[in-house]
């Protein structure tokens, strides 16, 4: 049998998958449920990375894989050693990574784990013998979010759902959980779509519903263009059997839909804050909405919550409404009565580092919403908290900041700019918002930033007001993540109140 032949018949977990050749490409999280799935198959595994966890170097000859540590600037003679059949790449190799070239180059496989998870979804099944139905969410912003939330809704609804991938717990650790599932959620990021771009006919994903949130620039760097990060995307919703849901307000997304390759009787669904249409959620007169999933689709809606409620419980603002209108269009998809939308959502809550208010003292409200790493989320956050002083800067990953400060940054009382990108974010300012005050914090040492953002921050704010941190840029320039740097803004909050708000230092603002 030819290497393409034994490939294309590896499409469940019962399949022969012993002394298949993988390698497999970084030792994170991703790649080493990676080894520990193909070693349990039987398969001959040999991971490749630059660096590795402790903990996970010293589990992979436990389970039976090989380590090969060291520069993967050029492609190693270990690998080409090894001659692999498939090489699996965690999702963050970008396309022009020099092994992933070789790999095209040779004509080898190439897999992301959720195509290998994909092809091993059957390990656990239903009581119907059939293995759990996927749910795909993707979109520039609001997956995580959006993510959770259709799995509550999901729960509490009656069904065994599981928030797996990009959310941080790996496809194929739920497609292994024993426990089993009827449905996983399965958050994807582009680079992850990316690699299920290249899958091949018997490796592609038939999603039960699938939804880009929205699309605008980011990790432009990786993919190398807008194009090919909007193409990425799109993949999201190829084959999705049921319920192809996009957003109303973002026409990239409903072109998206329009171009997919779909199983015949897939819907289109939309949402948006308007009033809905026929096959659409939105809002009435404060109500949110169904028209999309009833029998008299033209002349009735189904309540699912309303505007009040979701302001009692923090999830009134509008980008967290077109979350819930999402993965409302999601759940519903797969039955979730309206009853249990609306219990579920008086119980859900928002992520750490999402619009999270860290502190109220001495007439500041202090938001963190560090998880903000491109200009789009930072967008939302702007509209949600009009005058704030804004802290801005990191890693612009080639995205260029200047609309963002001359649609919302205008209505910034003030900009605190952090990161080793400061100057062009200066430049954005002075171009297309001249009057609002901007201030420089110069990058240091990572410990201080944060206590110098406050200090001047607090300067600014004369009487009552908000800062909020929203960079619009990804963290790894200065912290070690987004949570990180969302931690030490709220320490550093919780020092300056601790320290005494009220001292000259704390409300004199500094010189522009």
């Amino acid at each position: 049998m030819s290497a393409e032949s034994r490939l294309a018949s590896l499409t469940s977990w019962q399949a022969d998958w012993s002394g298949l050749r993988v390698a497999v490409l970084g030792l994170s999280m991703t790649g080493f449920s990676v080894a520990d799935t193909l070693t349990e198959l039987g398969s001959d595994v040999l991971v490749l990375s630059e660096s590795a966890d402790e903990e996970y170097a010293k589990l992979l000859p436990v389970i039976g894989a090989r380590l090969e540590l060291g520069s993967l600037a050029e492609v190693p003679q270990a690998l080409v050693d090894f001659a692999p059949e498939v090489v699996i790449a965690s999702p963050g190799f970008s396309p022009s990574h020099p092994v992933i070239r070789w790999a095209q180059q040779s004509g080898i496989a190439i897999w992301g784990d959720v195509e290998l998870a994909w092809r091993v979804r059957d390990k656990v099944v239903r009581d119907d013998g059939t293995p759990a139905d996927w749910i795909l969410i993707t979109g520039t912003n609001g997956k995580t979010t959006t993510t959770r939330l259709t799995a509550s809704l999901l729960v509490e609804g009656g069904r065994r759902a599981a928030p797996c991938g990009n959310i941080g717990v790996p496809v194929l650790d739920a497609v292994r959980d024993p426990a089993g599932f009827d449905v996983l959620v399965v958050e994807l990021s582009s680079h992850q779509l990316w690699y299920l771009g290249q899958s091949r006919a018997e490796g592609e994903l038939f999603p039960y519903a699938s939804v880009c949130l929205n699309l605008a620039d980011d990790h432009l760097v990786w993919h190398g263009s807008a194009a090919a990060y909007r193409d990425a995307k799109a993949t999201v919703y190829r084959n999705t059997r049921v319920a192809c849901v996009y957003n109303k307000a973002d026409e990239a997304t409903r072109i998206m839909v329009e171009e997919a390759e779909v199983v015949e009787g897939a819907r289109a669904i939309g949402f948006d804050l308007g009033m809905p249409g026929p096959s659409d959620l939105g809002l009435v007169e404060g109500l949110i909405v169904d028209r999309a999933f009833l029998d008299d689709r033209a002349r009735s809606a189904l309540e699912l919550t309303t505007v009040a409620d979701l302001e009692r419980v923090g999830l009134a603002a509008p980008h967290i409404v077109q979350n819930i209108l999402a993965a409302s269009a999601l759940a519903r998809s797969l039955g979730v009565e309206p009853a249990a939308i609306h219990t579920a959502l008086q119980s859900f809550r928002l992520d750490e580092h999402r619009i999270q208010v860290v502190a109220r003292h001495d007439g500041i409200t202090w938001v963190d919403d560090s998880k903000a790493t491109n200009p789009h989320a930072a967008a939302s956050s702007l509209r949600a908290y009009p005058g704030a002083v804004w802290v801005v800067g990191g890693d612009l990953k080639g995205v260029d900041i200047a609309e963002l400060v001359s649609t919302a940054g205008v209505t910034a009382r003030a900009a605190v700019i952090i990161g080793v990108e400061r100057a062009s974010v200066v430049a954005a300012f002075q171009r297309h918002a001249p009057a609002v005050p901007v201030f420089e914090v110069d990058a240091g040492e990572t410990g201080h930033v944060m206590n110098r953002v406050v200090e001047i921050a607090a300067g600014i704010v004369d009487g009552e007001g908000t800062v909020l941190l929203a960079p619009a840029a990804a963290s790894f320039d200065q912290f070690s993540s987004y949570a990180d740097r969302g931690h030490r803004f709220a320490e550093a909050v919780r020092d300056w109140i601790d320290r005494g708000s009220a001292d000259d230092t704390g409300r004199t603002p500094p010189s522009v």
